[in-house]
């Protein structure tokens, strides 16, 4: 899917009919830019895959165009998956912020309000995706991650299957 079908999609009025240009222009550039991160065989699984592949791509695509969400999945949450722990705190939230001011001190600037919603909109991400439960539970889901979905990742970078919560040794014996 080229560029120029994503914005025949959107100016067919389907996806975004119902809201103000503004925003939908918003959208569709934020759409655009996670889908742009995508190899050839990602989008594919995304167009032809089935409801959890395409869920799975997505949380790809949303990996890796914001680096803070795919550093929270693999640090945060995969390290407490792979500690049988599945319940997210309030301070597992906090103490990454807390690592992540050494490496970005900009967050130090931030207002609690918009660490807040920013919080807010991750958490949302997560349960969509299917990552967590719930947005007020927070309690990590296994994963099984779809073969369409693992085939596609491995061929781009097998180290992208972190976010997926896989532990090294699965990876591996994905790879061999």
């Amino acid at each position: 899917m080229s560029v120029s079908d994503l914005k025949k999609v959107k100016d067919s009025g389907v996806v975004f009919g119902s809201v103000k240009s503004r925003t939908s222009e918003r959208e569709f550039r934020e759409v655009r830019s996670r889908l742009e991160t995508l190899t050839p065989d990602q989008m594919n699984v995304l167009i032809n895959g089935d409801l959890i592949s395409q869920k799975q791509i997505a949380f790809l695509a949303v990996c890796k165009h914001y680096n803070f969400i795919r550093d929270f999945t693999i640090e945060v949450l995969r390290d407490k998956t792979l500690v049988f722990d599945f319940r997210i705190n309030e301070s597992d939230f906090n103490s990454f912020i807390d690592r992540r001011i050494n490496v970005h001190p900009e967050l130090e600037t931030f207002s609690d309000s918009t660490l807040k919603k920013g919080k807010q909109v991750m958490f949302r991400i997560l349960e969509q995706s299917g990552i967590i439960n719930n947005s007020v539970d927070k309690m990590i889901q296994p994963q099984i991650v779809q073969p369409d979905v693992v085939r596609a990742v491995v061929k781009e970078d097998p180290i992208w299957l972190k976010i997926f919560l896989m532990s090294d040794m699965d990876i591996k014996q994905v790879i061999y």
